[in-house]
This record gives structure tokens, C-alpha cells and sequence, in this order.
């Protein structure tokens, strides 16, 4: 976790402290407003967590926070590091209930990378998987979309997509469920209960042909306008929460 990155923002500051503190560095603070009730609270946070908190004129946050909107409270976090194919199979083994994971074939954009471990957070996934090979890492803007999801949802980088599908087939009994415009079977009459991987592709291409030819099914998301597609990251959304509905209620 060398790479570190700057959050400027409560909303922003407050997430990470919550639920990433063990990445935070240092936070700065605006000393004209540290009796804000807000900031206060980020105050009390980074204390809390044991993590250094400077006090600086409003003109010195400006030129740390490169004049973005840091509403008084700005952060330094390390970028949390990928995980590889040896902690996916520890996080498996320990897992007491069905597995639900997202895997992403070839997604580039870091704000789409963003969104989808935000989506995935929220929505519950266990992991959310990537090839090594044309696809975006954890970079800073990638956190920073994610807003503390990318410290809370294990991020796995694969050297082989496809071997890593295959065994999540044969050994972990994981269904997998890849999103197609040209599928015949709706997102909405697939059965998405029990080991599930929720597979998307990327921006421009969708899956490659071997991603594709692994999934067990292969759904659409019904579009009723004349826009032919969704941006994964919105897509893997639907998908996923439509996946949570059905589990919510298994019989």
C-alpha cells in the first residue's frame, strides 16, 4: 500500500474514518472551524482511530486540497492493495453462507471501477473480481468513487479470469451469471439464489468469448427506450440488487 491519495470533503473524510481508518495517515483540519459540530465529530473519529490531526489556516487547506471542495476537513490514505487468487480462496473457505460475487471482464474506467465496488458494497458481495490483463486496479480516483468501499469489499486481481471462473465452478459450486445484450433469458427470470458470481463486461466490448463461454446463463437487463445499453457500473447495480431481492427470499 505504498500510493497514497488526498479526500477532501466530511462526507468523504467521515466514510473513510469509518470504515477505512486503518489507511488513514493524517487528516487537516480548518482551525477556524473546529468548533463545527460536523467536524467535530471527524475530530473525535481520527483521535479515536490514533490518527494524526494538524490544524491550518483555511489558505494552507486550499493549496493541500489542490482547491477542490474540502469543506474544512481534508485526509491522506494509503490506496488499498489488490488481493490475488490465494486470498479468494481463503475468503471462501471462511464464509458461512453462499458466496455472492462480482466479477468485472475487462472494465477500465476507474470511476466505473468506483461505482461498482460501491454497488457492491451495499448490496452485500463478498468479493469482487478482476482480471489482471486490460483492466483498471485501485487507483486513487478509483477509492475516492467508491467512497470507502474499496477499504471494505476485498478486490481480487486474477492472472487467468478464465481458470479462476472454471474453479469457482467445479470447487466452489458458484453459479455464474453473465450480463448480454443479445441473451434470450431476462435478468428478472434467472435464478439468482443460492453461490453466485454476477458477471459484466466492460466498457466497450462486453465479456471476451472465453468469460462468456464459461457462464452457466446468460441474462439481459429489459430496455424499454431507445438506449441499447446501460454503463456497467448502473448495469452491475440492477443486477446485483435484483440479485438481493431473490435471496432475501430463497423459497
Amino acid at each position: 500500500m505504498s500510493e497514497s491519495q488526498l479526500i477532501a470533503g466530511l462526507h468523504s473524510v467521515r466514510t473513510a474514518l469509518k470504515h477505512g481508518a486503518g489507511s488513514l495517515v493524517e487528516v487537516w483540519i480548518e482551525a477556524a472551524r473546529k468548533q463545527d459540530r460536523r467536524i467535530r465529530e471527524v475530530i473525535t473519529l481520527a483521535r479515536e482511530a490514533g490518527i494524526p490531526v494538524n490544524y491550518v489556516a483555511r489558505e494552507q487547506l486550499e493549496q493541500i486540497s489542490a482547491g477542490s471542495n474540502h469543506q474544512g476537513v481534508v485526509a491522506r490514505t494509503q490506496v488499498p492493495a489488490a488481493l490475488d487468487e490465494k486470498s479468494l480462496e481463503t475468503l471462501l473457505a471462511g464464509l458461512n453462507v453462499a458466496p455472492f460475487l462480482l466479477i468485472l471482464d475487462g472494465v477500465q474506467d476507474p470511476h466505473n471501477l468506483g461505482a461498482c465496488l460501491r454497488s457492491a458494497d451495499a448490496a452485500g458481495v463478498h468479493a469482487v473480481i478482476a482480471p489482471k490483463d486490460r483492466s483498471v486496479g485501485l487507483t486513487p480516483t478509483a477509492c475516492k468513487v467508491a467512497s470507502g468501499a474499496a477499504e471494505t469489499v476485498p478486490f481480487i486481481q486474477v492472472t487467468n479470469l478464465s481458470r479462476t471462473l472454471k474453479w469457482l465452478q467445479t470447487e466452489q459450486g458458484v453459479w455464474l451469471a453473465g450480463t448480454a445484450g443479445e441473451a434470450e433469458t431476462s435478468l428478472y427470470a434467472a435464478n439468482l439464489k443460492g453461490p453466485l458470481g454476477i458477471v459484466m463486461g466492460g466498457e466497450e466490448k462486453g465479456m471476451r468469448r472465453l468469460t462468456r463461454e464459461a457462464c452457466d446463463v446468460l441474462v439481459k437487463l429489459p430496455m424499454a427506450g431507445v438506449v441499447e445499453s446501460l454503463n456497467v457500473s448502473v448495469a452491475a447495480g440492477i443486477a446485483l440488487f435484483e440479485a438481493v431481492r431473490q435471496r432475501m427470499h430463497p423459497d
